[in-house]
């Protein structure tokens, strides 16, 4: 049956392998139909990656696989599956088949050796099964029999052919050793032939191992170039996929609280929800015991939480952060609160990455610390501890994951982010601890270099570690300088001493203006005595005034009706003489009226 012609930027179809992280670097698997070379020293995991490829391709999409063992015998190969938890006696009855073409050690090569016997057989067997996928592990180890590169050549060919015309998914792979070319100086060519090459690499850097995979060549699909980590689980491989992770996440403007109240009033209420925070600092500067804050406020919020530990067991962590009043026993017991702890250097940074990946899965925390991030380095070296952490703190915002994350500073790098790990940059919020070294004493500093969407302070604040718990003091400065512990402590008392002192003169001068204003209270007193005692007078005087002035008016009154009552008379008078006659001998009214 003819395959339709694909459209113009249409990817090539794609055979899934069920490996996480691998499937998304190649937009999908291997090339559906066609050739893939996978090429790696010893222990690199070319035959875990293969075989895994098959076993996934049957349990997960019911296709029937064929593997094909040219090093191992196919039962110890099945053995050692187990470990896996693949249950491959129960696939092998229908779904797998493993075909033994192990060349005898006492085998020689003697006139033409061809393939063509094998492939008839396997595609017999493909048939009858009703195959759609096959691996040729270690084939290298039939062809160095020929001793013939020409030979060698043409029988990688044949396979190549074989494949081109069945319906399977090959995959073929070769060893490679240190120094030598992407597939060994004799099937370097094999890069060419094939459609797809995957390079496996198992290297130990400072002490420990590193697995790594890289996509050298897709043809007519797009795929991530660089080198990604591996690692080998339990469950099989696990590929981790750089800058696959979504940044469409959700963004939360609700604040959590860092567990510290002052710290909360500087970030302006707390931190946004499904941020990262850096905390870095020298040893000693309290990072931990921050970061424990932050996990004990989430606990009493209800939320369940996780503390990845790298320098101290979760017993030694609870018992140190009980002497700054942090108890995280309680939330411990009662489940929300979760405390792994493991030395860096036991394993890689990606294995690490895995196992916190699994505690997220199965806890479902909402809020995370890592204490410190740093430690990551001494599980292999900066580049592979940069990965994991960026890894892991996009995973968290992916899953709305509150991340707090501690780095420590050598004193060379005081009021720098760390050299050896660089993820300030991807950091939402970074708090700065550090000494403060003033008057023969050593104290503990913080201050916010930035807090994304956050209207932050700018202070440098002392840092108060006691048994009642932790605090954060306001700045204090004092000519220009600002003063921390016994210095600041020595300058509030002096200031405390004079605030009295004034206090003193000022009650001195209140009591001084009191009395005086007691003595001017007398004196006004006395003048409104006076004042009243004049007015007492004035007002008798007025009094006699009116009275004088009564009786003069009722003198003249009396005066007046006398005068008038005499007129009267005298007028009575008159008119009583002109009525009588006239005296003969003429004389006057006066002499009459005196007889």
């Amino acid at each position: 049956m003819e395959e339709r012609p694909r459209e113009r930027n249409e990817e090539p179809p794609k055979m899934p392998t069920g490996i996480e992280g691998f499937d998304t670097i190649t937009r999908g698997g291997l090339p559906r139909h066609g050739t893939t070379l996978v090429v790696g020293g010893p222990g690199s995991g070319k035959t875990v990656f293969a075989l895994q490829t098959v076993v996934n391709g049957a349990r997960e999409w019911g296709e029937p696989g064929i593997f094909v063992a040219f090093e191992e015998r196919s039962r110890q190969i099945v053995e050692n599956a187990d470990s896996f938890g693949w249950n491959l006696q129960g696939l092998e009855e229908e779904k797998l088949f493993f075909l033994d073409a192990r060349p005898f050690p006492h085998l020689t090569a003697g006139g033409d050796f061809d393939l063509s016997g094998l492939l008839a057989s396997l595609d017999a067997k493909a048939k009858e099964m009703n195959a759609r996928r096959i691996v040729f592990d270690s084939i290298d180890v039939l062809l160095t029999l020929l001793d013939n590169p020409v030979a060698e050549r043409r029988e990688l060919y044949r396979i190549h052919d074989w494949l081109t015309r069945s319906p399977l998914t090959g995959i073929i792979t070769t060893r490679l050793y240190e120094g030598e070319g992407l597939a060994g100086a004799r099937h370097e060519f094999l890069q060419y032939m094939a459609d797809c090459v995957v390079r496996l690499h198992h290297r130990v850097s400072e002490l420990v191992s590193l697995r790594g995979l890289r996509v050298v060549k897709y043809r007519g699909s797009a795929f991530d170039e660089n080198e990604v980590p591996m690692i080998i689980t339990e469950d099989g491989i696990q590929v981790a996929a750089f800058g696959t992770t979504s940044a469409d996440y959700r963004v939360s403007t609700q604040r959590i609280s860092t567990g510290i109240e002052r710290l909360d009033e500087m970030l302006n209420g707390g931190l946004y929800r499904a941020t990262t925070t850096l905390i870095t600092g020298a040893p000693g500067t309290a990072k931990s015991t921050l970061a424990g804050s932050f996990v004990e406020a989430a606990a009493e919020r209800g939320e369940r939480s996780l503390y990845v530990s790298f320098d101290e067991p979760a017993e030694q962590v609870m018992r140190n952060l009980s002497s700054v009043n942090i108890r995280l026993r309680p939330h411990v017991e009662s489940g929300l609160l979760k405390i792994p702890w493991a030395r860096a250097e036991a394993r890689s940074a990606e294995a690490h990455l895995l196992i916190v990946k699994e505690m997220l899965d199965e806890h479902q925390p909402t809020c995370i610390v890592v204490d410190p991030l740093s430690a990551m380095i001494r599980a292999g070296g900066q580049l592979p501890a940069l990965g994991v952490a960026q890894r892991l703190l996009y995973l968290a915002k992916e899953r709305g994951i509150t991340v707090v994350c501690t780095t420590l500073l050598d004193d060379s790098e005081r009021g720098q982010e760390s050299s050896a790990l660089q993820v300030s940059t991807i950091a939402d919020n970074w708090i700065y601890l550090s000494y403060h070294i003033q008057g023969g004493e050593r104290n503990r500093a913080l201050s916010i270099i930035k807090a994304r969407g956050i209207h932050h302070s700018n202070q440098v604040r002392e840092l108060i570690l006691s048994d009642k718990g932790v605090t954060l003091e306001d700045v204090y400065s004092a000519g220009g300088e600002v003063l921390m512990g016994t210095l600041r402590w020595e300058r509030e008392r002096e200031q405390e001493l004079e605030r009295k002192t004034a206090q003193l003169a000022a009650e001195r001068q209140r009591a001084e203006m009191e009395l005086a204003e007691a003595e001017v209270q007398v004196r006004m007193a006395a003048l409104q005595r006076e004042l009243e005692a004049r007015r007492a007078e004035m007002a008798m005087a007025a009094m006699v005034r009116a009275a004088q002035e009564a009786e003069w008016v009722a003198m003249e009154e009396a005066r007046i009706r006398r005068r008038s009552t005499a007129e009267a008379s005298a007028g009575e008078g008159k008119k009583d003489a002109g009525d009588q006659p006239s005296s003969p001998a003429g004389g006057s009214s006066r002499d009459t009226t005196r007889e």
